[in-house]
């Protein structure tokens, strides 16, 4: 069994600089889970705990149903992929896939046949002989891959290892990583700033901030029903508007949207709370909130229109008739929207 457990986990510094902070997370068995947050947030630094790269000051971590806390990182039975490839450049393609077995003692026959087996998976094999540096970015990240593939570990790891190429490339090497965890059929722990990335990749995401679990979920209900206004506005573009309720209304810049029954029971007469609206639920409601388009972004089918609301910027995917200065009629309704608490930014129906 490959699952992953960290168990109150928390990593500080001088015990005063906390990075993690009390961490419980149960990974399953082939799953492919992503960890996502902004710089600092102390994601790599789980991932590098799981590997036993870095002290943990408080908590467990189990592999399987195995404790790992003081097992040498060569004995956990994971492969590590590094953002800058780590790959030695006076080897080959070959002798870099090799290295780990070879450091094992393992059978020149079999080392031979794995390294083969790895290089065809990934189309590398007409690259063996060559040095890193007569490879593209794609094809060193394929050897990275591959070297931590031949020893067909428990749980890859992988930090960012997609942030050094092309967004083109990136978007290609989604996909092939996709593909191998599926071939593989073993448990993947991918780290990640790029929301794009969690959403396409994971089977579910951890979003994290300031060392601390915000919300764990799958990548639809991530995005659709978010659990505070952290992860509402890091995963997708979010509109934040401040309303307020009063007599069965929801009123902000001039509206009044009558509110159903289940939504009155739910959200009561509150003075402050903040609304979140995707910039796709814009334009579809029945009621009408009319703005001056401040910048405008083509994206071939549609454009996105920034503008204004309550001196917020605010954005709205809209079809490529309109133009910088003119006015724009949004379409609003209470289905398409979020309603978080405006102290502490939860998901007031969640």
């Amino acid at each position: 069994m490959s699952n992953v457990s960290l168990r109150n986990l928390s990593k500080s510094y001088d015990r005063t600089k906390t990075i993690i902070d009390n961490i419980n997370l149960e990974i399953s068995d082939k799953e492919f889970i992503v960890l996502v947050g902004a710089s600092g947030c102390g994601k790599s630094t789980i991932l590098r705990m799981i590997a036993g790269l870095e002290d943990i000051t408080k908590g467990e971590i189990l592999i399987g149903d195995k404790v790992v806390n003081n097992v040498h990182p060569k004995d956990r039975d994971i492969a590590f992929v590094f953002q800058s490839y780590a790959l030695y450049p006076h080897m080959s393609v070959y002798d870099n896939i090799a290295f780990g077995l070879k450091m094992r003692k393992t059978d020149k026959k079999v080392i031979d046949e794995k390294v083969k087996e790895v290089a065809k998976v990934l189309d590398l094999t007409q690259y063996l002989d060559r040095k890193p540096k007569q490879l593209s970015g794609g094809q060193r990240q394929r050897v990275a891959l591959g070297r931590a593939m031949v020893r067909n570990p428990k749980v890859f790891l992988m930090d960012e290892p997609l942030s050094n190429l092309d967004a083109k490339l990136r978007v290609q090497m989604r996909s092939e990583i996709k593909k191998l965890h599926r071939k593989l059929d073993t448990t993947f722990i991918y780290v990640t700033h790029d929301q794009t990335e969690a959403l396409t990749m994971g089977d579910r995401i951890v979003v994290l901030d300031k060392g601390v679990i915000q919300q764990v979920d799958t990548p639809k209900n991530i995005y659709s029903n978010p659990a505070n206004t952290f992860v509402a506005g890091f995963i997708g573009q979010m509109n934040f508007i401040d309303a307020k309720i009063e007599n069965g209304f929801l009123t902000f810049s001039g509206i009044n949207i009558p509110l159903s029954d289940d939504l009155k029971s739910k959200l009561g007469d509150r003075a402050e709370l903040t609304l979140g609206i995707r910039p796709e639920n814009m334009t579809s409601g029945d009621y009408k909130l009319t703005v001056d388009v401040d910048i405008s972004e083509m994206l071939g089918s549609e454009k996105i229109a920034y503008f204004n609301i309550q001196d917020k910027k605010c954005s709205a995917k809209l079809s490529p008739d309109y133009e910088i200065g003119e006015k724009i009629e949004l379409s609003l309704s209470t289905d398409n929207m979020l309603f978080f608490d405006k102290q502490n930014g939860n998901n007031i129906l969640m």
